[in-house]
Parts: C-alpha cells; structure tokens; sequence
C-alpha cells in the first residue's frame, strides 16, 4: 500500500553566498546546507541567486510551487534593494511606468522609497520573477544592484526570521 506524504512547507532566511539548487557549484554551498537531513526532500519555490538574501519557500507540494510561480497567478514579491547611486527620477518613472525592455520582455517592477530623501534604497515589487529579472533591469540604466533582499512572497513575509534560520508555515490561499 503506497503511503500518502504529508504536505510540508517551510520559510527559509537564505543568506548571501549559498545556491538555491541541490548541487554544489564550485564549492559554493547550496541552502540544503542549512537545513537537517529530514527536510531535503524539500524543493525551493523559485529562487535567488548567490548574491541575494531573503525569503525562500520550500516544498514537497508541485501544486502549490506552480500556483505561486507561474505568472498567471499574479503573485506578488516584495525586495529591499539598495543600487550602488542615486536613481535619476527620469529612470524610476521609467521602471514604474512603462517598464524597461531587456532581451527576454519588458520589465516593470513597482519602485518605492525605503527611506525618504534616500534615493539609492529602494522597497521593489514585481509579480513575474524571470532570471536576476531585477538586477538587469536596474543594470540597463546604467545602475548595479549592491543589495537584493526578499522580504514577501504572496501572503508568505520573513518577520523575525534570522539569516540562515527556517520555521515550518501553514499553507495559505496566497
């Protein structure tokens, strides 16, 4: 008799320097490192790349990935993101309003102050999530991104979560 799995989900506070991938790459450690042995079967729900922190989902439930994942349900992601100078007012109209072309589409990403006056750190919304999708869009006007931090995804939020740390969470209808 096959035996049914219980549906898991947890929140994981990713650290800057580790893959959201099984493998290894080059020595660089990869998320499973932060989690014990009886939650790797545990896959990531989209990702972030090396150099980005923040709020990872994980799951054994495909349902449940592919509802928050796929574009058509129009979740959305919530990012500190500090840029390495001021963005020029003309740019962020840009970004907010009609978006930025890069080679696979347009790009357009809500942009928020995180502190008023300061125009280098700014709160990044977005539903899509395409490949350092914010990174590049940033990087088409001339702009780096120094700091990527994933706060929120759907109804999902960070708190007090500790870097490196992860909590088990109920699921919700994000």
């Amino acid at each position: 008799m096959l035996e049914l799995q219980s549906k898991q989900l947890i929140i994981l506070h990713k650290p800057t320097g580790y893959l959201c991938s099984r493998a290894s790459q080059g020595g660089v450690p990869t998320i499973y490192k932060l989690l014990p042995k009886n939650l790797h079967h545990l896959k990531p729900v989209g990702r972030l790349d090396k150099d980005s922190s923040g709020l990872i989902l994980m799951t054994n439930d495909g349902d449940f990935a592919h509802s928050m994942t796929h574009p058509s349900f129009y979740k959305i992601k919530r990012y500190l993101v500090t840029i390495d100078k001021p963005l020029q007012p003309l740019h962020r109209q840009m970004i907010n309003d009609f978006g930025v072309q890069l080679p696979d589409g347009r790009s357009q990403l809500t942009l928020e102050r995180q502190h008023e006056g300061d125009d280098c750190r700014w709160i990044v919304e977005m539903s899509e999530g395409r490949n350092r999708q914010i990174r590049r869009t940033f990087d088409a006007l001339g702009y780096t991104v120094k700091k990527l931090h994933r706060t929120d995804f759907g109804n999902y939020s960070l708190g007090d979560l500790k870097r490196g740390e992860w909590r088990e969470e109920k699921f919700t209808n994000s």
